[in-house]
């Protein structure tokens, strides 16, 4: 029964995030409101409510989701894999999946809404505790006194974004899994040792 409560909540959490982004596209982040958002998803606004605090928080909610199932899946990795490439692994495993079509014209059309980036932040650094938390779970260090995993989880999560972001403004776009491969490649050499050419 539990299972089938969480499927149903995630069901109704998936129908406002993607109703908060369809509707702030079309109209702008100022031009939507809370309850126009719920009753787009088929619910009330107490409903909305117990699942966002606000629009903004609904619309970054799909880019939550594919974080929180990278960090699940980077977790997930065997124990034995090193770091770069569970990394790896599990970022084309979830993250190009999760982005079509539809979605890309949606988020190139909000990425540069100045009132989304603070809930974006907010949203990510909760998946980099989570991943910094993974990460010292593998290497078996005491985040509390190693900085190693906070500032891996800090530099991938970054990174990542600036490879999305830079994906969507792209002309002509690579495969997304390709260009994570090209992250993860950067990352493990450092950008001493990268020259442009």
């Amino acid at each position: 029964m539990s299972g089938l409560r969480e499927r149903k909540k995630l069901a109704t959490r998936t129908a406002l995030a993607d109703a908060a982004l369809r509707l702030c596209v079309e109209h702008g982040l100022d031009g939507v409101t809370v309850e126009q958002v719920a009753n787009e998803a088929g619910v009330s606004l107490r409903t909305f409510f117990n699942y966002f605090s606000s629009k903004e928080e609904a619309v970054v909610a799909g880019d939550v989701a594919t974080a929180a199932a990278f960090v699940h899946a980077f977790a997930a990795r065997p124990e034995d894999e090193p770091v770069l490439r569970a990394l790896r692994a599990a970022l084309v495993d979830v993250v190009p999946d999760r982005i079509d079509p539809e979605r890309v014209a949606q988020l190139r059309a909000l990425r540069r809404t100045p009132a989304l980036l603070p809930h974006q932040i907010a949203a990510f650094a909760v998946q980099e505790r989570e991943l910094a938390a993974a990460v010292a779970a593998r290497v078996g260090v005491d985040p509390a006194t190693d900085l190693y995993p906070a500032m891996f989880a800090a530099t991938v999560m970054a990174t990542l974004r600036v490879v999305v972001g830079w994906w969507l403004d792209a002309a002509e776009r690579p495969e997304l899994s390709d260009l994570i491969g090209v992250m993860i490649d950067r990352l493990d050499v450092g950008f001493s040792a990268v020259r442009p050419d």
